[in-house]
């Protein structure tokens, strides 16, 4: 599904948290080509870094951020930093999650609960918290928020990961409604299954059999529509869901 470059982000900021691999990292490499200048935001420095000098040797601009997104003073050196660096910020994609020990409510131990808690809902709070200034700065911007086609469906082995999706799509309708006057858009993107490291070692034969198109999608499927979402193509686009899970929500059935 490879096209020819286009320009759609030309003259843009993108900061993408957790961009240094799978579908953060597929999202920074399409964001680069198509013109964007990259901060590519990970707790993984030696990754960000190899995927900065990748996408330079491809002709993009990227740099590399060290970021916790559970940490506010992480989330503020990380703006700070980018802002001497390329002036200012047009699009926040919040894109680190983790998906914690697969246990229901009763299973799951308290500690595990609130790690997902602070990398998936505080992360992503933490991010519009220190980029809506910033957009507003520069006249209005983009935010998705990448949350998952789980939030919208019963995991009975995903109490937290699910919950807290769900709450980053809520966080993206209430933010999407308190900025639409800055010309901020928000959005949230919901991949179903997806080829990432996040779900390398998981069982998924029943995700599969429950997904219409019978297969995992790619870090690329999803990378295309966060460029959607984040260019002046969705301009009239704010406080929706965009399903990239084929079809998985689409059929309602629960695993």
């Amino acid at each position: 599904m490879t096209q020819r470059p286009s320009g759609r982000l030309a003259g843009k900021v993108a900061l993408i948290s957790g961009g240094a691999r799978g579908m953060g990292a597929a999202e920074a490499r399409l964001f680069a080509a198509e013109g964007a200048r990259v901060a590519i935001a990970d707790v993984r420095d030696d990754l960000a870094a190899e995927l900065v000098q990748e996408i330079t040797r491809a002709g993009g601009v990227a740099r590399a951020y060290h970021l916790d997104v559970s940490d506010p003073d992480s989330w503020g050196a990380t703006c700070e930093r980018l802002v001497a660096d390329f002036g200012g910020l047009d699009v926040l994609v919040n894109n680190a999650g983790i998906s914690g020990s697969p246990a229901d409510i009763v299973g799951t131990a308290l500690e595990d609960w609130q790690a997902v808690l602070a990398v998936n809902q505080t992360g992503s709070f933490l991010g519009m918290k220190h980029a809506v200034p910033l957009l507003r700065e520069r006249g209005g911007g983009a935010i998705v928020q990448v949350s998952s086609t789980f939030a919208k469906r019963g995991v009975p082995e995903l109490a937290a990961y699910s919950t807290t999706k769900a709450a980053v799509a809520g966080l993206a309708k209430n933010a999407a409604m308190s900025y639409v006057g800055d010309n901020i858009r928000v959005n949230s993107l919901h991949p179903g299954l997806i080829d990432t490291p996040l779900v390398a070692d998981s069982p998924v034969d029943a995700i599969i059999a429950a997904t219409p198109m019978g297969r995992r999608g790619r870090p690329e499927e999803v990378a295309y529509a966060a460029l959607f979402l984040a260019s002046d193509e969705a301009s009239f686009i704010t406080g929706a869901e965009l399903f990239v899970d084929g079809g998985f929500d689409c059929k309602g059935q629960n695993l």
